[in-house]
């Protein structure tokens, strides 16, 4: 008979005055890997985190003697390694801290030469990361290998792709050789090519000894998953084999309707004025050392144009988005015009911004959770990250018709960090929309979401691209999240990195 690794029983999971699971029970045993899905904020991250210790029980058991047995033996700086050690969690965001341990990064300190210095490379990232067991399986050479990162041990990890971030991610923690892997939402951010070689990753992954739950999307559960549970409200409804699952059972195709006479009010609060150009690029070079990112690249992006920006994992899209969107310095450097007005004739940062409304994953990963979502969504207005000023009445009246329009009007009072990732993503790109600014640019927009979620994105973004003159820039590694209205196409390729002959 099977051991159980990890077992919830009866558990109530509480998050401040919020209870989250109640009277839950789970359980893995030897030779099973879990993929969990439902709608986004139904409770598979939030049992993820569980797991790995990040939310507290107050009331039920948990059975870790399996952990127990196998740590018997097993030392770390003279004691025994407490349970949790031995499980691995890749979840939404990072925590990388700067080379004296001190601090965070912060959003585009990527393209500041003199801060990202303070950023550890790939390759002193991993090195200090020590294996539980002296002869595992997954050591370095092994996980640099198997994740393709042979190219990318020189560069700090602070310019690393947001797919490129989770490959590092996902050898960080097999390098820890754990009994447990933790997966949220893996494929988030990975190329099609990178996509492909998850399953077979995944196989090799539990092959070595490792038991693996995710969560994921019903389209996206790899070969090596054996038991799937269905998760509603923070409940498991169902739980069923891999082998009898039925995908179209559990993929939600309605869509939520859109209040098209609400969305064309909005929109039509401000004119867009004329521009000849929106951004017109000759001959763009950008380096970071012998590192070279873009090379040659020319783009020019006519007013009320909607363009997908396409390319692989570390092909330089979040860079050449940056130098639209005045984040990035080497635009000084470059022959750019945004706005019909060339960079670096005594435009400021703040005249380019307050006519882009964005969303990337690094706006994501490093936008200050303190504010309220209702602020999160006002300062949009204003182009900072978080409210620094007395929240305006009218502004806040008009954040609020584009949460209703978005279906989060009922998150408004509530602190950003207290609430699901998908939810602080759609605040985020409300926040893009409020201003109707004259370009879009949404690198990525739907990670996270659930089909639902994307369905009425996409149908959001359809409806603002027919019925105004605003330009689009859309970023995304799924063709099928791309919006109708998109007709043209730049595609990137990834520069080959100089080196000394």
């Amino acid at each position: 008979m099977a051991k159980t690794i990890l077992a919830f029983e009866h558990i109530t999971v509480r998050n401040l005055n919020q209870i989250i699971f109640e009277d839950l029970s789970f359980s893995i045993s030897e030779c099973e890997n879990w993929a969990l899905i439902g709608e986004s904020g139904s409770g598979k991250s939030a049992l993820l985190e569980t797991i790995a210790g990040r939310l507290g029980l107050s009331k039920g058991f948990i059975d870790t003697s399996y952990f127990e047995s196998a740590n018997q033996g097993v030392a770390s700086e003279g004691e025994l390694i407490n349970w949790h050690k031995r499980i691995s969690f890749v979840s939404s965001k990072h925590n990388f801290r700067n080379l004296s341990n001190t601090t965070e990064f912060y959003y585009q300190q990527r393209y500041n030469s003199m801060d990202s210095d303070n950023a550890p490379t790939v390759g002193s990232y991993l090195s200090g990361l020590k294996p539980h067991l002296p002869s595992a399986y997954w050591n370095i050479k092994r996980v640099v290998q198997r994740l393709n990162l042979s190219d990318l041990m020189d560069e700090q990890i602070i310019k690393l792709s947001n797919g490129e971030t989770k490959r590092l991610l996902l050898a960080a923690a097999l390098i820890k050789n754990p009994i447990l892997l933790l997966l949220d939402n893996p494929l988030t951010g990975l190329d099609i090519k990178s996509r492909a070689d998850f399953n077979d990753l995944i196989t090799e992954v539990n092959a070595s000894g490792i038991h693996i739950i995710m969560a994921t999307s019903p389209s996206e559960i790899p070969d090596a998953v054996t038991h799937i549970a269905v998760f509603e409200h923070c409940r498991i409804i169902k739980s069923l084999m891999h082998k009898a699952f039925l995908e179209g059972l559990y993929v939600d195709s309605s869509t939520a309707p859109l209040d098209l006479v609400e969305l064309k009010e909005l929109i039509n609060r401000t004119t867009i004025p004329p521009f000849d150009y929106i951004v017109k690029m000759e001959n763009i070079v950008v380096r970071y050392g012998k590192a070279l990112i873009l090379n040659d690249v020319n783009w020019t992006i006519r007013q009320g144009e909607c363009w997908a920006l396409l390319g692989a994992n570390g092909s330089g899209k979040s860079t050449l988005l940056s130098l639209i969107n005045g984040d990035n310095p080497q635009a000084y450097a470059n022959d750019i015009t945004i706005f019909d007005r060339k960079r670096g004739t005594g435009e400021s940062i703040w005249d380019i911004k307050k006519k882009i409304g964005f969303v990337s994953p690094e706006l994501f990963q490093y936008f200050p959770s303190s504010s309220s979502c209702m602020h999160v969504v006002e300062s949009g207005f204003y182009d900072t990250l978080g409210l620094y000023r007395a929240s305006d009445p009218k502004l806040a009246g008009t954040a609020m018709r584009w949460m209703k329009v978005m279906g989060i009007e009922d998150i408004a009072g509530k602190l950003f960090r207290n609430i699901s990732a998908s939810n602080q993503r759609l605040c985020l790109l409300a926040r893009a929309l409020v201003k109707n600014p004259v370009l879009l640019i949404f690198d990525e927009p739907c990670q996270g979401l659930d089909s639902k979620q994307k369905d009425h994105f996409k149908q959001l973004v359809n409806a603002i691209c027919y019925n105004s003159n605003v330009t689009l820039i859309y970023v995304s590694h799924y063709a099928e999240e791309i919006p109708d209205v998109v007709d043209q196409v730049l595609r990137l390729e990834k520069v080959v990195v100089e080196t000394d002959a």
